[in-house]
């Protein structure tokens, strides 16, 4: 059976090896375009994630039985409803399905006419409209913060948590400007009230209003320690029971995972594929914070770490419309992913430098390093992105896991390499006590 992966970045690689540890059935793993670290697992094709026609006579010529997007721009772009023209089998949901990522506009007014609760917002459709209403007082008062989103794909990087008006300000000139995204990203501006509480991540397998849910997990967007610097496309993950509460869950569930499924079901785009729900823990209860259409990068590496049951199965079920008749089995570990950076990111940074010491970190199906942006040259790895690697680790308590991503850390080295010494540290219930942690 013949399984493509449609990607070159952790989140790729975490999918590939997990499909090759849970399968019941023998798979030839194949990826475009893949990685250095995703070819010792895996066969990478050199064509890009974006060349539709080229993908689609990939998988016509070669068979492929089943293929798997990772990231967000080919879901938006329509390859989903591509591949199924041409009847091929694909994970992912319809291009319709992915404007709840695709258009932070579109999923706002989404959430609104289904009740699901979000935050106050406004959505600009220039720089002095998005200047007007921050200066009108309806979010706050100048010293108050405000949250300031470009529409479109963005990587990322496309959010700014203003402290202040003339934060906010400065956040629509980079964004409309094309400082931080693309100008066609920054169309429209949507201008949010800043939520206070504790986020959480939850995904989940849809298939319509069929649902499995993942492991919750808490990610760490900010560059710096203690969260502070710019957000980045995130530096790394946990899941624990910590995370989320079942009393908590289960209203998460009742009033954003099914009202979701419901409403996008309603309006014909049936959602089928991975849907991810970034929310706040509010003192009013969970508000979402965004829509994504697929496995997030790095909570993939730490949630599927966790997963018992056969990865190539629960796609196909979601596919085949199986899913209310599958249980997804996940083991009770804790789990943490730690990403190693380039120097400079997620700003200008230098590729092409050796990393040494990966050849003394034993892996295991407990401890792996997922390639989110590698090169080989000589038999050697090189950096070829700004997010370079993802230590991944699960154990029976959060502390161990994390622990066992610092010590498979200690080893890896190259020039510039950064990383988060804090990754699970705001977890209350699990301080980390090693002074490896320390900051």
């Amino acid at each position: 059976m013949k399984v493509l992966v449609i990607g070159a970045g952790g989140r790729e690689h975490a999918i590939l090896w997990a499909l090759k540890q849970t399968s019941t059935v023998p798979l030839d793993l194949y990826c475009a375009p893949g990685n250095a670290g995703i070819a010792e697992i895996a066969e990478c094709v050199p064509i890009p994630a974006n060349d539709q026609k080229a993908l689609i006579r990939f998988a016509q010529t070669n068979q492929i039985a089943m293929t798997v997007v990772g990231p967000e721009g080919p879901l938006a772009d329509g390859i989903v409803d591509q591949f199924e023209h041409n009847g091929l089998m694909i994970i992912g949901p319809s291009s319709a399905a992915a404007r709840l990522e695709s258009s932070k506009a579109f999923a706002k007014d989404f959430m609104r006419r289904h009740r699901i609760p979000t935050a106050e917002y406004h959505v600009a459709h220039s720089a002095a409209e998005a200047l007007a209403v921050l200066a009108s007082g309806r979010f706050g008062q100048a010293d108050s913060s405000v949250v300031v989103k470009a529409d479109g794909l963005a990587a990322g990087k496309g959010v700014v948590v203003a402290r202040s008006r003339e934060e906010a300000k400065n956040a629509v000139a980079a964004l409309t400007t094309g400082k931080l995204v693309t100008v066609k990203a920054a169309e429209q501006i949507v201008i949010e009230e800043a939520l206070q509480g504790r986020e959480v991540s939850v995904l989940l397998f849809a298939a319509g209003r069929d649902y499995a849910l993942m492991p919750p997990a808490r990610d760490h967007k900010r560059i710096g320690e203690n969260d502070t610097g710019p957000n980045t496309g995130g530096m790394g993950a946990i899941t624990d029971s910590s995370v989320l509460d079942e009393q908590a869950l289960g209203r998460i569930v009742r009033e954003v995972v099914e009202p979701t499924l419901n409403g996008a079901a309603a309006e014909g785009f049936p959602f089928r594929g991975i849907l991810f729900i970034g929310l706040m823990l509010t003192a009013d209860g969970p508000r979402v914070l965004e829509y994504n259409v697929r496995f997030g990068d790095p909570e993939t590496q730490a949630i599927l770490m966790r997963l018992q049951s056969d990865l190539f199965g629960v796609f196909r079920a979601t596919i085949e419309g199986n899913l209310g008749q599958t249980k997804v089995e996940w083991n009770n570990d804790s789990s943490a992913c730690v990403v190693l950076a380039s120097a400079g990111y997620p700003g200008g940074f230098e590729t092409g430098i050796e990393i040494s010491g990966l050849d003394r970190v034993k892996t295991s199906p407990r401890l792996q390093i997922f390639h989110a942006g590698t090169a080989g040259a000589n038999g050697n790895f090189l950096t070829a992105g700004g997010r370079v690697l993802g230590v991944t680790a699960a154990e029976s308590t959060l502390e161990r896991a994390l622990a066992s991503c610092y010590d498979a850390i200690a080893e890896i080295q190259w020039r510039g390499m950064q990383y988060r010494r804090d990754i699970g540290r705001f977890n209350e219930s699990h301080k980390v006590s090693s002074s490896r942690f320390e900051l």
